[in-house]
């Protein structure tokens, strides 16, 4: 492909990656019945997992070899990153590890003890799904960083998605994806 087209493919990629950046994963529609909350849920987690597709096309190809450098556009760099830390912060980490959710009725207070402890490790499929490629993400970002050198704002956002796994239980490949990730970063 020609520089060209291949800068038009990554803002295409980008609007796809905007898609399903906001979009939580955690409904809880009192008023809905389940079917309607599990077709809300099923379809929000299609949008999600494109977007998930569509950051990992477009880091893949920034990472390729011999990239000319207006493939590196900031903007989906910069859309990449806010999505990987709003699905880790809003979906996966809650999935993971029960400190981090909300109880929606706002019931007592529990301590993290308490909260792991009546933790169920049983995931969705498609969270799992979209754990794996989050970690592909956060390890081909590292790739990227060894390839292009970023804003310090951006290099900020990295830093504090490299670092926050290390605080979250049961997500071990995540935070080997994570120690990459701070070491190309330590690097700068």
């Amino acid at each position: 492909l020609s520089t060209d087209k291949t800068v038009k493919v990554l803002n295409i990629l980008e609007k796809n990656i905007q898609d399903g950046s906001k979009l939580s994963t955690l409904l809880n529609h009192n008023n809905d019945t389940e079917d309607e909350e599990r077709l809300w849920r099923d379809l929000i987690m299609e949008r999600v997992t494109k977007s998930a597709d569509a950051c990992l096309t477009a880091i893949n190809i920034m990472t390729s070899p011999n990239m000319p450098k207006a493939v590196y556009i900031e903007d989906v760099i910069e859309r990449v990153i806010q999505y990987t830390k709003f699905h880790l912060q809003n979906t996966l980490y809650p999935q993971y590890d029960p400190v981090y959710r909300v109880d929606p009725h706002g019931g007592g207070v529990l301590s993290s003890k308490a909260k792991r402890a009546k933790c169920s490790t049983h995931k969705q499929r498609v969270i799992v799904m979209l754990y794996n490629k989050v970690c592909d993400i956060v390890s081909s970002l590292s790739e990227l960083l060894e390839i292009q050198l970023l804003t310090d704002t951006t290099i900020l956002q990295v830093s504090s998605m490299g670092i926050t796994p290390f605080f979250v239980e049961n997500v071990s490949e995540l935070q080997l994806c994570a120690i990459k990730l701070v070491t190309a970063v330590s690097t700068f």
